[in-house]
């Protein structure tokens, strides 16, 4: 009966402990499901829904999915790094920090924003999957242009959802989202 109780059998006593390790072993492999969900609710991740959306309907004057994908890939990282840089220098106090404050600050406003960045991943993908052969190139690059509009409806949704509104408000607030986000994305590619 000790050896039992000892190695967590049946006991009512060590029950709860084999339930919370096989809970804390869920958590721990749905913790980085929650971050990068997390991340796409930010602002940063929905400016860079945006921004790639908009990288990608101007992509079509590339002639492959590749050079689409360098683009974005290459385009994103500038204007992360300026996001970066902004953040930082925006928050610069009088007495500004050196060292490893410094850097601390950089890596503060890199896990800020880096919902800029996650947001290129999908669009990434079928890009990718393009240019190894596994999807068309058309197919792709229209599924990588939608995807975009498709994440800001989700958000919409989730959006009006979190606030408690009814099913049908929160299909209206996610059609409103992808809408204006669809304008967003029309104007981006007439500004480029």
């Amino acid at each position: 009966m000790k050896a039992m109780a000892r190695s967590g059998g049946d006991s009512p006593r060590h029950q709860g402990h084999g339930t919370a390790t096989v809970s804390a072993s869920a958590t721990a492999r749905v913790k980085p499901v929650a971050v990068v969900l997390r991340a796409y609710k930010t602002e940063h991740a929905i400016y860079g829904t945006v921004l790639v959306s908009a990288l990608v309907a101007v992509g079509w004057k590339f002639d492959t999915d590749w050079e689409v994908l360098v683009f974005i890939v290459g385009t994103v990282a500038v204007f992360w790094l300026s996001h970066i840089y902004s953040m930082v220098i925006s928050r610069e106090e009088a007495r500004a920090p050196h060292g490893r404050a410094l850097m601390a600050e950089w890596l503060t406003a890199a896990h800020e924003s880096v919902g800029m960045v996650l947001a290129m991943l999908v669009p990434a993908v079928f890009l990718l999957l393009a240019t190894v052969g596994v999807l068309d190139e058309y197919v792709a690059y229209y599924i990588a242009l939608w995807v975009g509009v498709g994440i800001l409806a989700v958000l919409g949704f989730v959006n009006a959802r979190r606030r408690g509104r009814s099913w049908p408000r929160q299909l209206v607030n996610a059609s409103l989202t992808s809408a204006f986000g669809l304008v967003i994305i029309w104007l981006s590619t007439l500004v480029h």
